[in-house]
């Protein structure tokens, strides 16, 4: 029987468990040192300084938190690109208005002129997605939010390892925030992490993030005040915090980072040797843009689209598209919108199995049913 083929799967191994061991050992399983350590390390690793990162037990957690931290009303307009994942949807709509701005057919990344045609006298912020881990126009998109005294907030999400101008993906704007679920390249099962650029905005998310309280562990504080089980609650929150297992896990997933992200490049190359000039493949990347490449995508006729991944469901390889236009959904509000390019790129789009554990052979292999799939003899009519 031949072996499926996912379109994500996680690295994992001995050392991510010897990891874990060592937390169970330690009888320490919450938010403690090697939580704090692997906010350290992925600060080094984004280049900026520690104590601004927060580990948190989901990136849609800081979505939500991102809302929340600017203190969004609904008659607030929050501007997204259309192609975004539903959590950003949610997070937006729960607090403020969504706007949905167009994004290049090609790319599945808004550009400033983009983002520009959706701001109005009531925008309080952005909040772009680097689509597939390409850093799109964020430098001029930074610049446009500047100059407009907007919050630009960065969904890096997909972008764990992406680059722009020597700066990493999360860093161009106001907050940041990488998901690390089970599906990404650096997976901790659940978590992600929240940068702010601003040192009191950061600390306010830490508190926010542990229930609105200051000095809140009791057993950090024993010793030292009268009753140090009372409770500080600055302000209203929720628990949002990653854990010490989840952060080992990170932790060893982050020293292999770079690896990952140059086998997925070697992938891309692979499938852009292989089908370029048979389908759309991602146009090239500008200079000085590095792609984390989680995403591979093709574009072609919707028709041959569809039944392309239905011929490739059946040989055992599984492919998707992210993310569905939420300018289509009707709970969002903005289904009369129109936006030629999201609809273009939601139409013609298919994601082909792109991850580490990826095989030489399994290229080929997913290679020949598409040119299989696309022969003239294969296609109705």
């Amino acid at each position: 029987m031949t072996a499926k083929i996912d379109v994500f799967r996680p690295s994992l191994g001995e050392q991510e468990l010897a990891a874990v061991g060592e937390v169970f050992a330690s009888n320490w399983l919450g938010y403690g040192p090697r939580s704090a350590a692997f906010e350290n390390a992925f600060a080094a690793h984004l280049g900026v300084p520690a104590g601004h990162s927060l580990f948190i037990n989901a990136a849609t957690s800081g979505l939500f938190l991102a809302m929340e931290l600017l203190g969004l009303k609904r008659a607030d307009e929050v501007v997204l690109p259309s192609v975004s994942f539903v959590a950003a949807g949610n997070a937006v709509a729960t607090f403020a208005t969504p706007v949905f701005c167009d994004v290049d057919a090609r790319t599945l990344n808004p550009t400033a002129a983009d983002v520009e045609r959706a701001l109005t006298p009531r925008t309080r912020a952005v909040l772009v997605l680097h689509f597939g881990g390409r850093p799109g126009d964020i430098a001029a998109i930074a610049e446009l939010c500047r100059a407009r005294g907007v919050t630009l907030i960065e969904d890096a999400a997909c972008a764990v390892a992406s680059r722009a101008a020597g700066r990493a993906c999360g860093t161009f704007g106001d907050l940041g925030i990488w998901s690390f679920d089970a599906m990404k390249i650096l997976v901790t099962g659940d978590g992600g992490m929240l940068w702010a650029r601003d040192e009191e905005l950061a600390e306010r998310a830490r508190r926010l993030a542990y229930y609105g309280t200051v000095n809140a562990s009791g057993l950090s504080q024993a010793g030292s005040r009268r009753r140090w089980w009372d409770l500080d609650v600055a302000e209203l929150g929720r628990r949002l915090i990653g854990n010490d297992i989840t952060a080992a896990i990170g932790s060893v997933q982050l020293t292999r980072l770079a690896g990952f992200v140059e086998r997925r490049g070697e992938v891309a190359r692979r499938y852009d040797e292989a089908l370029g000039g048979l389908v759309e493949t991602p146009p090239p990347l500008p200079e000085g843009h590095r792609d984390s490449n989680y995403f591979y995508w093709i574009q072609l006729a919707a028709d041959q689209r569809d039944k392309l991944a239905a011929d490739l469901l059946q040989a055992g390889i599984y492919t998707t598209f992210r993310y569905p236009a939420l300018h289509r959904v009707p709970i969002y509000g903005a289904t009369h919108q129109e936006l030629p390019g999201t609809d273009r790129a939601a139409d013609r789009t298919l994601l082909l199995p792109l991850h580490q554990a990826i095989t030489d052979d399994d290229v080929d292999r997913i290679v020949a049913v598409v040119r299989r799939s696309l022969s003239p003899a294969s296609i109705p009519g």
